[in-house]
């Protein structure tokens, strides 16, 4: 296997002493620096440090969730990863972005191993094997983004701080990238501790989250069977021991469904189904880039100012976010496949998902004219949708904020847009008191893709930007300022570790231990009178069942590309019949590997033997 220090690694550098710095005060090179434990523990700081410009930000949304069966563009933002059209290319930032992240992460995690066995100052190998063990993981965690978007590039495993620059480098195969993501993962979880004195700092519950993960993604370059095998072993491993890893689902009772605690703000800073996440800092801002995190929620607004401020909402809330940045808007099949397009569903999922009641800020009286621009009847004019802001103090945040839902809920007097994904007929929505939009209302029949303006009968409202905002990392305790989140994010949970044993045991023939741990899930989607609703029987439990049940648990987390990619559902035909305005450009022979970024192949010399992955 061949192994090189990328040239563009020599860029990150300098950026590496710079984070390195605060431990090198009279300038010594880093070998000089990374002598000692608080040298090593240093570097291994500035390994965790890139994580948060991917979560919590806008540039892992679009190479993990956009161009699936869930999501659609709003304007032009990320509009080649949604779509793959001519503008995913090789300079596409995005892509680039990530490209250099990652590649980053190694080098950070590469030159904290690499100069590990020269360290001194640890009490025993096994003390410095615990701490060494977060680079490993780290490391394995950025290698499996990296091969995952971009194919059989290059594998790193030397620093630039070893001065070694390779100009000419070689591709690694895939396999030999799970192979070497697989030994780093062992490592980690051989060696690293059951829980850690910070939060975010990772534990065996981690490593063996992603390892379980991996094997399952392993299984798409074949040998199948043995990949399943592992990938189920390794999930069991947290599953029954999760006492002894520190996690547990969050059960359901008769007043709440365990999903809906696990996204409780409450519950946010000690989350027990969290395996590897993203942690902050709320009440400082001691994280890189202080108080500007959690940014995800902006991307996925609706139209609150214009349509919505018609009615009552604001573009700008520091509860929902800031409206004036919007990228993504949900597909059809999401919000009336994936999830159960009924009021009265026992899945909490798609509520526990998506903001779809957004109240007003101030007092919003219907006028005639708005009755009859949207179709109201007349019944409605002079009723006063009330506002609903109030000041809220957060157990967790250092300011008092003004935020929406703080009066007059009862009843939903404030109530000023609403966005269900079922269909209410016309008549009664004449008749309610808001502003609402369903999906008869956004979504063409003929073609399930959003209406176009010219599709919309006269005398209409165009209503195709009134929709469902995904509100996963938006809990009202951690509403800082309308762009600021200061929650920690999860990124890996045990949620999902179930769903991984249910596949790879669906892989293995095994229907019945698949929807055990299927239902396992299900029913902690639901309230407990209603668990009945909504358990599946094996033969139900099939594959095509499966990619949809991740979707309604992971929805927004992402994933979801991985999971089309190894489901053997990133195809032409999948996205045709899921969500067909992704699938026009869609070139199965181009299109399941990312470009390779212009700026590295402008800094190799073998940048034509090389390739670009067919971009």
């Amino acid at each position: 296997m061949r192994v090189y220090t990328l040239i563009f690694v020599a860029i990150w550098t300098l950026a590496s002493c710079q984070k390195l710095g605060e431990y090198n005060p009279a300038g010594l090179p880093v070998e000089g620096v990374l002598t000692d434990k608080a040298g090593l523990e240093g570097a291994i700081n500035g390994c965790y440090t890139d994580l948060y410009f991917f979560h919590g930000k806008v540039d892992l949304i679009g190479p993990t969730e956009a161009g699936t069966d869930s999501w659609v563009n709003v304007g032009n933002n990320d509009i080649g990863l949604l779509l793959y059209n001519n503008t995913l290319n090789t300079t596409t930032g995005t892509v680039r972005v990530i490209w250099n992240g990652l590649y980053s992460l190694v080098n950070y995690c590469n030159t904290a191993i690499n100069y590990s066995k020269n360290v001194k100052g640890y009490a025993s190998q096994a003390e410095l094997d615990a701490k060494i063990a977060e680079a490993y993981f780290i490391r394995a965690y950025a290698n499996f983004n990296l091969v995952e978007q971009f194919g059989n590039v290059t594998l790193s495993k030397t620093s630039a701080a070893e001065g070694s620059v390779e100009l000419s480098p070689v591709r690694n195969t895939e396999a030999e990238f799970y192979d070497s993501i697989i030994s780093d993962l062992k490592f980690a979880c051989e060696h690293l501790p059951y829980t850690q004195s910070l939060r975010g700092r990772v534990s065996k519950k981690a490593a063996y989250g992603l390892l379980a993960k991996v094997y399952l993604q392993r299984t798409r370059l074949g040998e199948k069977e043995t990949y399943a095998r592992l990938a189920l072993e390794t999930a069991e491993q947290l599953i029954n021991n999760a006492a002894t890893f520190r996690c547990a689902l969050y059960l359901s009772d008769a007043s709440r469904s365990g999903f809906s605690k696990l996204w409780d703000g409450a519950n946010n800073k000690t989350n027990t189904e969290s395996l590897f996440l993203q942690a902050i800092d709320p009440t400082s801002g001691l994280n890189p880039e202080q108080y500007n995190r959690g940014r995800t929620r902006q991307y996925y607004l609706p139209e609150l100012g214009g349509r919505g401020a018609e009615w009552g909402t604001r573009e700008t809330s520091v509860l929902y976010g800031r409206a004036n940045s919007r990228y993504y808007k949900p597909s059809k099949y999401l919000l009336t496949t994936i999830f159960e397009p009924q009021e009265n569903t026992p899945d909490t999922r798609f509520k526990e998902t998506f903001t779809y009641k957004f109240y007003a800020n101030a007092n919003k009286t219907i006028t005639a004219a708005m009755a009859t621009a949207y179709r109201k009847d007349p019944s409605v004019v002079g009723k006063v949708i009330l506002g609903t802001t109030a000041p809220y103090t957060s157990p967790f945040l250092p300011v008092t904020t003004q935020l929406e839902e703080e009066t007059n809920m009862t009843n939903d007097q404030g109530l000023a847009v609403f966005t269900p994904n079922w269909t209410i007929d016309e008549t009664t929505k004449s008749k309610l008191p808001y502003l609402i939009a369903d999906p008869s209302d956004l979504f063409d029949t003929g073609t399930g893709n959003y209406k176009t303006t010219a599709q919309i009968p006269a005398n209409y409202p165009n209503l195709i930007n009134i929709y469902p905002a995904m509100r996963k990392f938006s809990s009202k305790p951690f509403a800082y300022t309308n762009q600021y989140w200061m929650g920690d994010i999860p990124i890996i949970r045990l949620g999902d570790i179930y769903l991984v044993a249910a596949e790879a045991a669906l892989y293995l023939n095994n229907q019945a231990k698949a929807t055990d741990y299927v239902n396992t899930i299900r029913k902690r989607a639901a309230q407990t009178s209603r668990e009945s609703e909504i358990t599946v029987t094996p033969n139900q439990v099939t594959l095509d069942f499966l990619v949809n049940e991740r979707a309604r648990e992971l929805t927004g987390e992402h994933w979801r590309w991985y999971d089309l990619k190894r489901m053997g559902k990133l195809t032409k035909s999948y996205l045709q019949s899921t969500n067909p305005i992704v699938s026009v450009d869609f070139n199965e022979s181009r299109h399941t590997v990312r470009p390779i970024p212009q700026s590295f192949l402008d800094a190799i010399s073998n940048a034509a033997d090389y390739g670009s992955n067919g971009y």
